[in-house]
């Protein structure tokens, strides 16, 4: 099914749109769903978000998970291809973005907080939102899903001693590899923040990719992609215009 267009294949034009745009845009989410307070905007409204993913398909692009649109990239084979991903493992991901995903033929990453399965977003002021469990995670995979790793516990890697760096980095990549019965291959830095201790960590604990918010002078991308922000704010032209503007 991911090989025909309209069902979830990149088309002529989605090649085309990431060759000229010279990118290989990876789109960042939170939440989505219906909240009544948001006051940090991550959430997404669901009807929103199917019209997002509905313009992915227009413009011809194949939505797909950090790790295959890293494998893509490494055989050259990236052209069409945009990367989803959500960080923090808000349970809502699963009840609303991931039926929309599998009906349009794309998967996604969804970074967890290794140490809060079944918890709350703990790290952010209230009101909290209920986040992923065991079960929800084996769902997602079954669907496609790259389960990649957001910490233990949503440290701010850039400000925690060595030794709690490397616990939160490595510990998270042991406890969703045994969880899931495969290694956890992609991270995604707390709160975005990313030095170059932080990456040699990354790297040392055995990921293969991981992904900041904005470009790191410096910092080698593979282990550091910026991503591009996406609000409930952005549809249509909007959308497609931050994959040209951003996406580089």
């Amino acid at each position: 099914m991911a090989g025909r267009p309209g069902t979830g294949g990149t088309t002529r034009r989605g090649r085309t749109f990431t060759r000229l745009t010279r990118s290989r845009p990876v789109l960042m989410y939170h939440g989505v769903g219906r909240v009544g307070v948001d006051p940090f905007a991550l959430f997404v409204p669901p009807d929103r978000f199917a019209e997002q993913m509905r313009t992915l398909r227009r413009v011809g692009l194949r939505g797909v998970s950090l790790g295959e649109l890293g494998d893509a990239a490494a055989r050259g084979d990236a052209d069409g291809l945009v990367g989803l991903t959500f960080d923090d493992g808000y349970r809502d991901v699963r009840t609303w973005a991931a039926p929309v995903l599998e009906q349009c033929g794309f998967t996604a990453t969804v970074f967890v907080v290794s140490g809060l399965l079944d918890g709350e977003n703990v790290w952010d002021p209230p009101p909290r939102r209920q986040l992923v469990d065991a079960a929800d995670l084996r769902d997602l995979a079954a669907r496609g899903w790259e389960i990649g790793s957001h910490s233990v516990t949503h440290a701010r890697l850039t400000e925690v001693d060595p030794g709690r760096l490397q616990h939160e980095v490595a510990a998270s990549r042991a406890a969703l590899s045994e969880l899931m019965g495969v290694e956890a291959r992609s991270f995604c830095y707390p709160y975005g923040a990313v030095d170059g201790a932080a990456v040699d960590a990354v790297r040392a604990a055995g990921y293969t990719y991981a992904c900041a918010v904005t470009r790191v002078a410096g910092l080698p991308t593979i282990l550091a992609t910026p991503r591009i922000g996406v609000t409930g704010r952005d549809r249509g032209l909007r959308l497609a215009a931050k994959l040209v503007l951003r996406g580089r």
